[in-house]
């Protein structure tokens, strides 16, 4: 299986840490990110580097993530 770093459509991991993200106030870890999704936290680095290539999500903070207003419209669609 891999990263998921493909162009285009969301798997339903990146859906989920995407979700997870938009339900945080403000920034939030990896660490908060799998405990709210059920995925390991290896996974969600995963997940974000390829949302973060698809402009989906930002790094406000090191080490902690939030989602852009296009990662918003993205789960919309």
């Amino acid at each position: 299986m891999g990263c998921g770093c493909k162009k285009g459509a969301l798997s339903d991991e990146q859906k989920q840490v995407l979700e997870a993200m938009d339900k945080c106030d403000g920034p939030c870890a990896s660490k908060d990110i799998a405990a709210a999704t059920g995925l390991e936290t290896k996974q969600v680095s995963c997940r974000i580097t390829a949302l973060k290539k698809k402009g989906y999500v930002e790094s406000p903070v090191r080490c902690k993530y939030a989602i852009t207003s296009e990662g918003k419209t993205a789960l919309k669609a």
